[in-house]
């Protein structure tokens, strides 16, 4: 039997696919010259295989986010 794999923010929410999340702290992406500003809204966060990180989209950009940067919106 599989486990069902459980994905928590930083406040200890649980996450599922198509919440909505806010950045807790402003975020550099790497490779590129943008940051992601505290307090920025993602919508529709899709979960991974890692319990501490998320897929979604953010500045027209697809990249995983540590679960420890983001609270449920």
């Amino acid at each position: 039997m599989e486990e069902e794999l459980i994905v928590k923010d930083s406040n200890g929410n649980r996450l599922k696919d198509g919440d909505s999340v806010i950045l807790i702290k402003s975020l550099p992406v790497k490779g590129t010259s943008v940051t992601l500003k505290k307090g920025m809204v993602i919508k529709n966060i899709k979960l991974t295989d890692d319990p501490k990180e998320v897929d979604c989209k953010a500045d027209k950009m697809r990249i995983v986010l540590k679960t420890e940067f983001l609270k449920k919106g």
